[in-house]
């Protein structure tokens, strides 16, 4: 399935001319240099083919004859390589004489009989060329271990595996006939296309994966003997054809392209995430492709305004049942979307998760996510994205406390992803792991809370319990009767008297010392904290009277709503309850100051303008 997808897409754009894709048996590659050849063969110049816009100057990526799968044998690719066997130099290299001898034998074999002027300079060019020569002009130092192609001197637009000629071999090179010469197929039914075919023996290697080989890695592999059966060997134990394989290692190379401009590529934890529309018409597709990506990644663009804007329009849409193309005639909810997620293991990929569903469907869902997670005051100006929630799971080190992403537990990074495409239960796991980071590394924030609140209401709505009498409130609840909650609040609580009485002399406040045993062992810790807190009081009551009216009334009514006794212990469901009561009690504490302030301000300004 994931297989046919990728190549029917790669059908789909190569008959609409996509930019960066190649034809059969050829692939873009970095090229970094072009040796300029005269008609005898001889090297007359070397153009540097970097790109000079960026900081640092890097190769170019050019389509060129797909190179040969090198593990630890020697093959050549066709009429472009890397130094080591183009001129048998490198920097690195052990075997550069073997490496530039089968260089020369397979141009020499494939090119000859040849009567094209440039290929025929080629030939003349590896008959005469040694080593030696390349420590003299127009050859330098940096040119080593590149990849270079060649030119024919007088034909600057063109060139060599350009020239019709050179792509009338290429063709041969690929046909039946030369794959059954050197016994590298055979013809079976291909499992992606239905038709009988040579199949691939070896399939390309697929490049962009974050944590895989930078040689490239393979969905489909079979190089050990184990892997064997039936006395079938490599690609026969699943037979792809070279067509077949071809086509879905281009377009996933395509798609898992490093760059600005490519959205249809993200990371999650360390999976490499896909996908794409399923549309012939490109400015459909790509209006869908970008409603997703937008989506998954609204936090990647620095039109943050805009971008909010535009999901929100999106949201209000969906939650009013009322059609996507009301905003964008070209989008269809009915479009099928592919998401596939890639996970790097040794030279081999893992299938992270793979999703095939219609637009309106993964919209309706994200949609849905985003309820789950939403809290008023909001986090966040722009809404998060999956690598950002992801993200909350690390521990936060530092000041202001800062997550590394090496720290993200990758397979719940992945399960997280798949629970917000399908719509079904977050992890169990995220809540327990976002309750312990908040209780050792003391960052209650609130990206964390939301997690907390998503995971709670979902797990209660797809339980089809009273989730009406449970559900997590969005803002500040004075009403709600949950323990966890309340002793949230009331920590906060405390937490607001401790600073309002000794301000700036705090070092380190309640929440630095008790948020973890508070949040897990309430009975233990909140009479310590209520004795204490009336030390706070009594300056409070000296230096602010009104706000100790205020602290005591909030005190007692989050009291008179608990139990008789404080609970002796707090389950991971009522402590992840804990951290957004806090949470909400926190934030409600913090726009009472703002108005204050605001008030004062607006108080001087009045007296100053009647002086």
């Amino acid at each position: 399935m994931i297989l046919e997808a990728l190549a029917h897409q790669y059908q789909r754009l190569i008959e609409r001319d996509e930019p960066g894709l190649s034809p059969y048996g050829y692939s873009p590659e970095k090229i970094s240099y072009a040796i300029v050849l005269s008609a005898d063969g001889e090297p007359v110049d070397v153009q540097s083919l970097l790109d000079t816009s960026g900081k640092k100057p890097v190769p170019q990526s050019m389509s060129v004859p797909q190179p040969e799968k090198r593990t630890s044998g020697i093959k050549s690719n066709f009429l472009w390589d890397k130094t080591s066997y183009v001129l048998g130099v490198s920097a690195s290299s052990k075997r550069t004489a073997e490496e530039h001898e089968a260089f020369k034998a397979f141009h020499a074999q494939a090119l000859a009989g040849t009567t094209d002027p440039g290929l025929m300079a080629l030939l003349k060019f590896l008959s005469k060329w040694t080593p030696e020569r390349f420590a003299s002009a127009p050859f330098t130092a940096d040119m080593l271990d590149a990849n270079v192609i060649f030119k024919l001197d007088g034909e600057p637009l063109q060139y060599l595996h350009q020239r019709p000629a050179a792509q009338t071999v290429r063709a041969r090179l690929l046909g039946p006939a030369a794959e059954a010469s050197a016994s590298a197929s055979s013809t079976q039914r291909c499992l992606v296309s239905g038709e009988l075919a040579d199949v691939a023996r070896l399939h390309p290697a697929i490049k962009g994966v974050n944590g895989a080989q930078s040689s490239g890695a393979s969905i489909v592999s079979f190089n050990l003997e184990a892997f064997n059966s039936y006395g079938k060997s490599q690609g026969d134990n699943a037979p792809v054809s070279e067509q077949a394989a071809f086509a879905y290692t281009t377009v996933l190379n395509h798609l898992l392209r490093r760059g600005p401009h490519n959205r249809q590529r993200l990371s999650v934890g360390d999976a490499s995430v896909v996908f794409w529309a399923e549309a012939q018409d490109p400015e459909q597709a790509q209006s869908n492709e970008d409603l997703l990506a937008m989506l998954l990644n609204p936090d990647s663009k620095s039109d943050e305004g805009q971008e909010t804007e535009k999901i929100r329009q999106v949201m209000e849409v969906v939650a009013k049942g009322r059609p996507l193309a009301e905003l964008d005639p070209k989008l269809d909810e009915g479009t099928r979307m592919f998401v596939l997620g890639l996970a790097p293991n040794a030279s081999r990929l893992s299938i992270r998760y793979w999703l095939c569903d219609t637009l309106g469907d993964l919209v309706q869902r994200l949609r849905q996510h985003a309820e789950d997670l939403n809290l008023e005051p909001s986090p966040w100006k722009t809404a998060p994205s999956v690598w950002r929630l992801a993200l909350a799971t690390a521990p936060s080190r530092g000041d202001p406390p800062k997550a590394k992403a090496d720290d993200v537990p990758p397979l719940l990074a992945g399960e997280l992803m798949r629970a917000i495409l399908t719509g079904g239960c977050y992890p169990q796991s995220l809540l327990t792991n976002i309750v312990m980071r908040m209780r050792s590394d003391g960052d209650i924030s609130g990206v964390r809370a939301a997690l907390c609140k998503a995971v709670l209401n979902r797990d209660l709505r797809l339980s089809h319990s009273d989730f009406s009498d449970k559900e997590v409130p969005v803002s500040l609840d004075v009403h709600s009767t949950h323990s966890g909650y309340l002793l949230g609040r009331l920590f906060a609580v405390l937490e607001g008297a401790q600073r309002l009485a000794l301000g700036s002399q705090v070092n380190a406040t309640i929440r630095d010392r008790y948020y973890g045993s508070a949040s897990a062992t309430p009975a233990l810790v909140f009479p310590v904290l209520l004795r204490n807190t009336q030390n706070h009081m009594s300056r409070i009551r000296k230096d602010k009277p009104g706000a100790a009216i205020n602290i005591e009334r909030d005190i007692q009514e989050v009291i008179d709503k608990l139990p008789g006794e404080f609970p002796k212990h707090l389950g991971m469901q009522d402590q992840g309850r804990f951290a957004i009561g806090y949470y909400h009690q926190t934030q409600a504490r913090y726009q009472k100051a703002d108005k204050s302030d605001l008030a004062a301000h607006n108080e001087t300004n009045d007296q100053g303008g009647t002086q």
